[in-house]
C-alpha cells in the first residue's frame, strides 16, 4: 500500500468523516456510518478509489 492521500484531501477526510460519526452517534441516520470510510482512508493515508483510478493527493509519493 503506498500512500495515495495527503495534505487538505487527509485533513477533510478526517473532519467529513468525524462529523458524519458524530451525527450517527446523536441519533441520525444509518447511513451517517459511511463517515467511518473517509475518516480511515483519511488516518491511514490510503486509498483504495485512488488506487483503482490511479489518483494520488501525497506529493512527496507521486
Amino acid at each position: 500500500m503506498k500512500i495515495n492521500v495527503g495534505g487538505i484531501d487527509k485533513i477533510l477526510r478526517i473532519a467529513v468523516g468525524l462529523a458524519l460519526v458524530a451525527w450517527a452517534l446523536m441519533g441520525g441516520p444509518v447511513w451517517a456510518w459511511i463517515g467511518v470510510v473517509p475518516l480511515a482512508t483519511g488516518a491511514i493515508g490510503w486509498c483504495p478509489a485512488y488506487t483503482l483510478f490511479g489518483l494520488n493527493t501525497c506529493p512527496t509519493r507521486k
